[in-house]
């Protein structure tokens, strides 16, 4: 086995170690916000905390990662985010944690996760030989699934060891992660690659990754992709509502749990198989079938349906993701890495936002009114998907998932999109072999 592909089997252990560690924290201070305001808001208010800044601090990250050592852009990132979890636990040891804390932490926690990300996903291609990126990009998503794990085994250790405890264990996770991330020799090749042009300033900088998509005809593949992540973040939000519309909270915790192991199996096979050789049918036949597992979500009130169509769902996000991430990745020039993939991901998750803020009120005051017994489609679409409590939610799961099969259809036909991989060129790549200088 070349040594590039060693150092980045250390590399992803690190980063598989730091986020399982983050997401025990994550979700025990999420539980305790909740426990001590009883308010659904604040709860709410967490979650933004953990998505918001780290979407804002994106292109700041991208600059950063291509004008500094990477390796230790690394470091300093799990630095900041171990140095706010001991603050956190002294405050805890004082018996003063407040709502706001969490707050802050969480984050702080977000936007050094950011800088993680960028860091990766901008040496990974360095590491890894191009016949093994899709399998290297399966396996950094492996995580996901693994994340989705955490309320089962977060809430095990919150009544064992309670929220000081948990706080150690991710101490330690930094602590394992960072060693790691020091003991691997990397080649300044893949830390301090050679820059493309750089642009004089801050501001020529942030633009940078945007005008690289658009100049190097990649922009339609990133539009895809937010598209993609709309459709996604709609189900993302509704579909807790959906299941408690039928069933009681504990077989809720089953059917997430289940829907985790789908992506974690999504993201072995997309590691160990690699993806599709011709990357944007591949994607254009995922997203079909992700479609129609979406809009079967919408068919009955079932908890073995549901059981059934979430982990088939999930099981093809870590393909679309893993395809989108490598074509990137080839088409980008070392030195431009950072800025384009992370200006990419802003874009990409762009949408996320209004998916979060219209998908509940929609369900809520338009959908759910005309799908309940009585209601204006009560006696059309609601003979396939039935009336009553969360059958609206149902309706936009069902038009949901059509318009993921469309966007399908879409990356099928047109031909900007379909002749993408094989008109643009491949980017050159130096050689990650020589002698490591960090």
């Amino acid at each position: 086995m070349r040594a590039d592909v060693l150092r980045f089997a250390g590399i992803w252990s690190a980063e598989l170690v730091s986020v399982i560690g983050s997401s025990l924290t994550g979700f025990v201070l999420s539980v305790w916000v909740y426990q001590e305001s009883g308010s659904e808001t604040q709860f709410a208010l967490t979650l933004l905390c953990a998505t918001l800044p780290g979407i804002l601090i994106t292109p700041f990250s991208g600059v950063i990662v291509d004008r500094f050592d990477r390796k230790w852009v690394l470091v300093l990132s799990d630095c900041g985010a171990a140095l706010s979890t001991v603050a956190l636990l002294l405050i805890v040891q004082a018996q003063s944690l407040a709502v706001w804390h969490v707050y802050v932490a969480t984050a702080v926690g977000a936007i050094c996760g950011t800088f993680h990300l960028t860091v990766y996903q901008a040496m990974t291609p360095l590491l890894v030989p191009e016949r093994h990126l899709g399998r290297a990009n399966g396996l950094m998503q492996a995580s996901w699934g693994l994340q989705i794990a955490a309320p089962v085994v977060a809430g095990t250790l919150l009544e064992v060891v309670g929220l000081r405890g948990v706080l150690l264990l991710d101490l330690l996770s930094f602590a394992v992660a960072t060693a790691v991330v020091l003991a691997t020799r990397l080649p300044r090749s893949v830390t301090r690659p050679e820059t493309v042009a750089s642009p004089p300033s801050l501001g020529a900088d942030l633009l940078f990754g945007l005008r690289h998509l658009r100049a190097h005809g990649l922009f339609p593949l990133v539009a895809l992709f937010a598209a993609f992540n709309l459709v996604f973040a709609v189900a993302g939000v509704l579909i807790r509502p959906l299941i408690l519309s039928f069933t009681g909270p504990a077989t809720l915790g089953v059917l997430v749990f289940a829907g985790g192991a789908g992506l974690f199996a999504g993201s072995l096979v997309m590691g160990l198989w690699g993806g599709p050789r011709r990357r944007i049918t591949g994607m254009s036949l995922f997203m079909g079938a992700g479609g129609l597992a979406l809009a079967a979500h919408s068919l009955s009130p079932s908890v073995a349906l549901i059981a059934v169509v979430a982990p088939a769902f999930l099981f093809v996000l870590p393909v679309i993701n893993g395809c989108v991430m490598t074509v990137l990745q080839v088409k980008t020039e070392a030195g431009a890495l950072g800025r384009v993939l992370a200006t990419a991901r802003t874009l990409g998750q762009c949408a996320v936002p209004i998916a979060f803020l219209s998908a509940a009120p929609a369900a809520e005051h338009l959908t759910g009114p005309l799908l309940m017994p009585g209601g204006a489609l009560a006696g059309s679409v609601g003979e396939l998907i039935g009336t009553g409590p969360g059958r609206g939610i149902a309706l936009i799961f069902l038009v949901d998932g059509l318009l993921l099969v469309a966007l399908a259809v879409m990356t099928f036909v047109l031909p900007r999109l379909r002749r993408l991989e094989r008109e643009i060129p491949d980017a050159p790549r130096a050689d990650a072999e020589p002698a490591p200088v960090s």
